[in-house]
């Protein structure tokens, strides 16, 4: 008679409240997972990112820069509109280059 009562009342057997527990414990292992990967790639990637686009910014006529590729100079003119650098790398040779290929600023004269 009990038992009826518990499947008429719409209870489980065995006392359980529902699946609640369950869906709780299935999601927070993935929640944490998101949480991990967002404080460890995720986050310091964009501030890597966003020091980067500061120093390219930041750059000015007479600054000693590397290249992605590896190309020493110095920083002899800036185009705006065209968005690139003019950068001296021996006394009797000049390239132009995008903003973007710039690994980093080593300082200025």
């Amino acid at each position: 008679m009990h038992t009826l009562m518990l499947i008429a009342m719409g209870a489980q057997p065995g006392g359980g409240t529902g699946s609640g527990g369950s869906t709780l414990g299935m999601w927070l292992p993935i929640v944490m997972i998101f949480a991990i990967m967002y404080f460890l790639i995720f986050r310091p990637q964009a501030k890597k990112q966003k020091q980067q686009k500061m120093m390219i910014d930041s750059l000015k006529k007479g600054d000693k820069i590397v290249t992605i590729g590896g190309i020493f100079g110095q920083i002899v003119a800036i185009k705006e509109k065209e968005g690139t650098l003019l950068v001296k790398i021996s006394d009797n040779t000049k390239v132009e280059l995008a903003r973007s290929s710039i690994a980093k600023v080593l300082g200025s004269e």
